[in-house]
């Protein structure tokens, strides 16, 4: 493997400032294995700073390079594109056969923030015209820009995509056979690796007992960790995966606890316990299911402070204990959603999201993880993160919009509050639930404007927080992507070839098949 590496690496530092440079990051990226060409991918956009740069400025060269350098964090400035643009301000009509071109601009469009008029009409532009040729493209061709137009680049799980593309990748009569190789190697290494994770993480849950204790909690444990794995693709967040998978583990039942077992004076019992102390007491006039769940939530999260504290040394305990308040927004989040429902609310569909960005887990997740991974811990950066940023809420609508399409059924049958579709339907003036579906997709492309220039602007985090804001919004479309089911509705489709399943080392497929690789997003 290091051989490969050393090869591909070679192959990557020749002629940076080319298009082909460009299109081999890109391609790299896409096969999941950027983490093992960190510095080199560092050196090269460092020197590329902007979309302007390089050897040709054709609309995909400009649009590729422009795409690849706001992914990474450099606020390319959408000027770029102004040569591509008539007197009036509008996209050339003599662009409308280069399928290459659109297709790469449409990509980069998904890339902007809000005022960005440029992008904006770059996508509708791009959309219209990529449309029109669908009728006389290839089915592989076709294929690649529908999902282009459902599940864009930027919005794809780590993972997920790299799976897919390296199918793709083999069928490409300009593949690179190194590239291939340690693209299909790396994948299988991580796959073994997540596999040990995955034992870790169940013989925790088997050991916590409380499927067996609580019989109405859902027993989730392989799905809380597929979520971490979108959130955390890179090998080296081994154990963090395994912390926020625990974490996510014990919200669920507490959750279900809040939606469908509690009394309300139950609720109210428990949410007072969290926000009174950090401690057993707390817990004394807790029914016997609730001290079950209270000293999962209290052992756990001390358990993962003293394995912090002696795998790195210095106290991380108080740094964890910064997440208590988590709890206690949590649960009081729970607790009016649970008053909603008692009482038959269906409140105002801002007054609900402000709320639901909280119960869906968003900070939980992401609190959790800037702590966990330890990178760029400093008094400023602690400040943002548990100040609950843009950045966070940007991501955290996306997860609660994306959770409404797909569970809202299943949930409000279960006993949960309204969703977003009930809070639209009831604000606009008998909306159909299909025109609130439509809403709240529009309202989801609004946050991901939002989570673009915020993880631009995002200066004070550490990247890898940054990321895993961002992975965050991209595992809420893959899981919840595909229709109604009480249980996380696409789950299955991803267990098996992510978690499962290695890749052939001879690996090919027939153009047919190809045309089903992408089962992920279709």
């Amino acid at each position: 493997m290091e051989e490969l590496k050393k090869r591909v690496g070679c192959t990557l530092s020749t002629d940076i400032h080319s298009t082909r440079s460009m299109v081999l990051i890109d391609t790299i990226q896409r096969l999941g294995i950027s983490h093992q060409f960190e510095d080199e991918l560092e050196l090269i956009l460092d020197r590329n700073p902007s979309a302007a740069q390089g050897d040709e400025d054709d609309l995909f060269s400009t649009a590729l390079r422009f795409r690849l350098l706001r992914q990474r964090g450099y606020n390319v400035d959408t000027d770029v594109f102004h040569k591509f643009m008539d007197r009036k301000g509008h996209f050339k009509e003599s662009l409308s056969k280069d399928l290459s071109g659109l297709l790469s601009l449409h990509e980069a469009s998904y890339l902007g923030v809000r005022d960005e008029e440029v992008l904006s009409q770059a996508m509708g532009f791009s959309e219209e015209h990529l449309r029109k040729s669908m009728l006389h493209l290839q089915p592989v061709r076709a294929t690649e820009v529908n999902l282009a137009f459902e599940f864009p680049r930027q919005r794809r799980m780590v993972r997920s995509e790299a799976r897919s593309y390296i199918g793709k990748y083999a069928q490409e009569s300009g593949r690179i056979s190194d590239v291939l190789q340690l693209a299909t190697l790396d994948f299988n290494l991580v796959q073994s690796q997540l596999r040990i994770e995955i034992a870790v993480l169940r013989s925790w849950w088997t050991e916590l007992g409380l499927a067996e204790k609580l019989s109405f909690a859902r027993d989730r444990p392989l799905e809380c960790f597929l979520w971490t794995v979108g959130l955390f693709p890179e090998p080296r967040f081994s154990q963090c995966r395994i912390d926020v998978a625990k974490t996510i583990a014990i919200l669920l039942v507490i959750d279900d606890v809040y939606d469908i077992h509690g009394s309300l004076d139950e609720l109210v019992l428990f949410t007072d316990a969290v926000h009174r102390s950090w401690g057993v007491e707390a817990m004394e006039d807790l029914p016997e299911y609730m001290k079950i769940c209270y000293m999962a939530l209290y052992n756990t999260t001390n358990e993962i402070g003293y394995r912090v504290l002696k795998e790195h040394g210095g106290c991380i305990i108080p740094e964890l204990r910064k997440t208590v308040p988590l709890w206690v927004d949590l649960c009081e989040g729970f607790l009016v959603e649970a008053r909603w429902f008692n009482g038959g609310v269906v409140p105002e569909l801002e007054e609900y999201l402000g709320n639901g960005v909280t119960t869906a887990g968003t900070y939980m997740a992401l609190v959790h993880a800037f702590y966990l991974i330890g990178s760029g811990i400093n008094k400023q950066s602690s400040e943002v993160v548990n100040s609950y940023p843009k950045l966070f809420t940007s991501a955290g609508r996306i997860l609660r919009l994306w959770d409404d399409l797909g569970t809202a059924k299943a949930e409000q049958e279960r006993g949960d509050v309204a969703s977003s579709i009930d809070c639209y339907m009831k604000e606009g003036d008998g909306a159909s639930e299909a025109e609130a579906r439509l809403h709240v997709r529009s309202l989801i492309h609004s946050a991901w404007l939002d989570l673009n220039g915020e993880a631009l602007a995002a200066t004070s985090l550490p990247r890898s927080t940054v990321d895993a804001a961002v992975n965050l919004a991209r595992a809420a479309q893959a899981m919840y992507q595909h229709g109604d089911d009480s249980r996380l509705p696409s789950v299955d489709r991803h267990i098996h070839p992510l978690l499962m399943d290695p890749i052939p080392q001879d690996w090919h497929i027939s153009e047919e098949s190809y045309c089903n690789a992408y089962s992920f997003y279709t």
